[in-house]
């Protein structure tokens, strides 16, 4: 195949795919060997990272997938798109612990917040960020719950190692506790 087909074939793909494709399944679908097919994708990159380009072909939740710029979210926030209602902060607090402690039970991410997960757990596991992925070796066989690849896109990384460190937030935290402070006095 032709690189200028690959590239339109390449990019119907990734068009139409609901969800991120890895190299390995394009070259599978084109029958095209996979190092082709990511230097394909890499020369596309660069082409759609352009000014004058919409979208970008991003590497998220081990695989490639085309969205829009982030320049021009004023624009596309005029469409109406129906709307996913936001996580709440429960529902936040329990996948940030389920991500950085994952595999982990109901009970242990309850002893972290210190309050039932029950609501939140359900709504994450409703919106598939996270999934049961086997049980833990102790009394009960408790669930233990691990991120997803829709985890992933949702937050537009590639693999677990993009989170932040938790570091980072214990100094957010420390600079938000000390302009409370600052502002009560």
């Amino acid at each position: 195949m032709r690189v200028r087909q690959l590239r339109a074939v390449l990019e119907a793909l990734l068009f139409s795919s609901g969800e991120p494709l890895s190299a390995e399944r394009l070259a599978e679908i084109t029958r095209v060997d996979v190092e082709q097919v990511r230097r394909v994708l890499m020369e596309y990159a660069e082409e759609l990272a352009d000014d004058a380009r919409g979208i970008l072909l991003v590497e998220v939740a081990g695989g490639y997938a085309l969205r829009t710029k982030p320049s021009l979210a004023e624009y596309v926030g005029r469409l109406e798109l129906p709307r996913v209602a936001p996580l709440s902060n429960a529902a936040l607090e329990t996948l940030a612990i389920i991500a950085y402690k994952q595999p982990v039970t109901r009970a242990e991410i309850e002893e972290i917040r210190g309050v039932r997960c029950d609501a939140a757990l359900a709504t994450l596991l409703a919106r598939r960020l996270v999934r049961e992925a086997g049980r833990k070796d102790a009394p009960g066989r408790p669930f233990l719950y691990v991120t997803t690849r829709q985890f992933l896109e949702y937050f537009g990384l590639r693999d677990l190692a993009d989170l932040p460190p938790p570091e980072e937030f214990e100094a957010a935290a420390a600079r938000d506790q000390v302009g409370t402070g600052e502002e009560r006095e």
